[in-house]
């Protein structure tokens, strides 16, 4: 791979290159380029200086918490100095590409010096995460047209975008952006692109730093990233063909996510944003969920982002470089100083303020001040269904809407969740009342998802003869939480077809008059109201994570959205886990919210990984699955701050952790993510416990492989029990649906 030589960059400092952004008016064109030599005939005087008239060797490009080293191709192999305040604070070496990233750095005054100590910088100056933004005349002073282009950050990293407008109507044009580190600026990458587009909006794929054609270096949702997304709406809301110069915010899945990061930094042009299938909190959620490594999605998908993000990884980048694009060529040479995010997870399995707390989006979602709506589906099988738990912490959006459903990842788009969407996005963003695209939209996206064809939105809000205040209001005074129940098994519909059989709303989450209703453990396998009243006999199983396969689907990730995907849903072997269940329901019970699993447990071996799966028992003998989660017990510290009855919070910190005592019991809440299902009149609920593996679609765990006996206290001293959500007064269809029907929960017979 050729090296490219760059352009000197820094702080609000742009030039213009081949596929650049560039100065938008001819005033601003010179103030901006006045700007530019001045900033460079300092940059240059202050490095003779230092230099004693020699040539720097180097370029630096400081930002806010970061400072790259640029252009050292003569320095490859050789270490490097960083000094700060005279002291040497890191010590690194140059890549062959002449480049090299320093991180996570404190704001100050750095000077960069060779080792030799034959060269030492002129002083830059690193920000803060904090530092104010660049002025508004940075983002006005950059074009973006339609197509492929670029985006210059504050710190001077250069972000690829391409720009695509709807086929009907004229500019301005109300206008929504995707950021990710997938694809989106990819301009063969049509699909989101289309669907927005179709609605009516023109629509801005962004590639965050270190992917795709985008300059800088990568590692998965670091904050750097946030910042570069504020440039990045900041820069196209500012673009003469952007309706009320304010943007709004869609993606699914990462570019869901990246939403969350986005909004926090509050960019005064966000009208709102619209993030789909997105977790809460990377560790508890995803990436090490009750303390045990997801080794099936979670970590897989951190490697595939590491390799995608490697020079020219994703293979659309060196066809725009052979277009004349030469500064994509020169922005896949910071490449090599990308972190291995595989090895950072791997070295962190622990809940860590260093490296988790800055990824957490529960933690800073409160700052989020724009409207927000949210999708995702309890059994998700990428990001999990974790999600709920921070909806509560929205607390500055003025507007939160969040619909929920049985499902898998893309549930988020299905039939029964797009109309609401596309009105939130023609409401919020495209200040318009609601038209009927959604309605010819919607069809072609299910059926490319799911393969159900010949689909028809369900009925809507009628719009017809309304102002724009009064759609708004209409939109508005309807619940703001929405429950989509048994997706898949909706009347009059294709079986498996991404609509729901009936749908619920509520004012806020958790639902209003959600009762914690108990299920004790008994001796004998059952699940009952009371409390135990003397003692009994423990029962024991082996913790045997080999006992199942890892995972109950062994297809393709995307064959897994269809109709019908064929599941391998097991029971759990003799001896390797133990089950209670309930008699038969007398009166239905409806439970809408998360749960807990709290378990007196006592085993011979330091420590055990556990799984807790809830499942509900037809009267056919169908069990139908519902909602797995996670424990390791040296992991079973609880954070009492944040912990209720409904729902246990995990410290998950190294200092905390414990080895069980030994054969002496101890305590375990294994939190159940929250779930929406209805047990009607003669189903009965049920626990499982076992080793982790066998109930997810995707995820898989490195597990502790010990086979170790765990044994389960139920007696009046240890009473162990289920508790859920309940959610009194919801009103139920009658008749079950069919088993087959219910999307993203696959059912097995229940041995009677």
């Amino acid at each position: 791979m050729s090296k490219v030589a760059r352009g000197g960059a820094g702080p609000y400092v742009g030039m213009a290159r081949s596929g650049h952004v560039t100065p938008r008016t001819p005033l601003v064109r010179a103030l901006f380029t006045l700007a530019v030599v001045l900033s460079l005939a300092v940059a240059t005087l202050t490095t003779v200086q230092s230099a004693s008239g020699s040539a720097p060797p180097f370029t630096l490009r400081p930002g806010n918490t970061q400072l790259e080293v640029l252009d050292a191709t003569t320095l490859e192999g050789t270490r490097l100095d960083l000094l700060r305040d005279g002291q040497v604070v890191h010590t690194r070496t140059v890549d062959d590409q002449g480049s090299l990233v320093w991180r996570r750095l404190r704001p100050g005054r750095y000077n960069v010096r060779t080792a030799d100590a034959s060269y030492t910088s002129a002083p830059v100056r690193v920000l803060s995460f904090d530092a104010p933004p660049p002025p508004q005349s940075f983002y006005d002073a950059q074009t973006l047209n339609k197509g492929f282009g670029f985006i210059q950050t504050r710190d001077g990293t250069t972000l690829s975008a391409n720009v695509s407008f709807p086929a009907f109507g004229s500019p301005p044009y109300p206008t929504v952006v995707e950021y990710s580190g997938y694809d989106p600026s990819n301009p063969a990458n049509t699909t989101f692109a289309q669907i927005m587009n179709g609605l009516g909006f023109a629509y801005v794929g962004v590639n965050i730093r270190g992917t795709g054609c985008s300059g800088g270096s990568f590692l998965p949702f670091e904050p750097v990233q946030s910042l570069d997304g504020y440039d990045a709406i900041e820069t196209i809301a500012a673009q003469p063909w952007v309706k009320f110069h304010k943007v709004g915010m869609v993606g699914i899945s990462y570019p869901g996510i990246e939403q969350l990061y986005v909004g926090r930094t509050q960019p005064p042009h966000l009208a709102a944003i619209s993030p789909l299938s997105v977790l809460d909190d990377s560790y508890r959620a995803t990436l090490w969920p009750g303390g045990i490594l997801n080794t099936g999605f979670a970590e897989p998908w951190a490697s595939q982002r590491g390799q995608d993000a490697r020079p020219y990884g994703e293979g659309w980048e060196q066809g725009m470089v052979d277009q004349g694009y030469t500064e994509c060529a020169t922005n896949q040479l910071v490449r090599d100083q990308n972190p291995d995010p595989v090895s950072l997870i791997e070295d962190n399995p622990f809940y860590n303020k260093r490296y988790y707390q800055q990824i957490d989006p529960s933690r800073f979602v409160h700052k989020i001040n724009v409207p927000v709506y949210l999708a995702g589906a309890w059994q998700d099988e990428q990001t999990g269904g974790h999600f709920p738990a921070f909806l509560n912490r929205f607390k500055s959006s003025p507007q939160l809407y969040a619909t929920m459903s049985n499902g898998c990842h893309t549930e988020s788009l299905s039939m029964g969740e797009f109309g609401r969407y596309a009105d939130f996005l023609d409401l919020y963003v495209g200040r318009r009342v609601p038209t009927g695209l959604k309605s010819i939209v919607a069809p072609q996206v299910a059926a490319a998802l799911t393969g159900v064809t010949g689909l028809s939105l369900p009925p809507q809000n009628n719009y017809q003869g309304m102002d724009y205040a009064q759609a708004k209001h209409l939109y508005q005074s309807q619940p703001h939480i929405r429950v989509l129940f048994e997706e898949g098994a909706a009347a009059g519909q294709p079986s498996g077809a991404p609509l729901p059989r009936f749908v619920r709303g509520f004012s806020s989450w958790p639902v209003p008059g959600v009762k914690a209703t108990r299920f004790y453990l008994g001796t004998h396998g059952g699940l009952k109201p009371g409390a135990p009243k003397r003692r009994s006999k423990a029962k024991s199983f082996s913790a045997d994570p080999t006992a199942l396969p890892a995972t109950d689907y062994t297809g393709s990730s995307s064959a897994i959205w269809g109709a019908h995907p064929t599941y391998d849903w097991r029971q759990i072997p003799q001896g390797t886990g133990l089950g209670w269940i309930t008699a038969p329901m007398k009166k239905n019970l409806v439970v809408i919210g998360g749960g807990s699993l709290d378990v007196w447990v006592k085993t011979p071996a330091r420590d055990v990984d556990l799984e807790a799966t809830v499942s509900d028992v037809r009267p056919s003998g169908r069990e139908v699955y519902v909602q797995s989660g996670w424990l390791r017990a040296s992991h079973r510290r609880l954070d009492t701050r944040a912990s209720t009855v409904l729902r246990p919070v995990h410290t998950d910190r190294r200092r905390d952790a414990r080895e069980m005592p030994w054969e002496t019991y101890q305590m375990l809440r294994i939190e159940i993510p929250a779930f929406a299902q209805p047990f009607r009149v003669g189903d009965r609920l049920r626990i499982t416990l076992d080793a982790p593996g066998g109930a997810k679609p995707l995820w898989a765990f490195r597990t502790i492989d010990h086979g170790q006996k765990v044994t389960v206290g139920t007696d009046r001293r240890h009473a162990s029990f289920l508790v859920l959500s309940a959610v009194p007064g919801v009103a139920v269809p009658k008749g079950e649906p069919s088993c087959a029907s219910l999307r993203s929960q696959p059912c097995r017979s229940y041995p009677r």
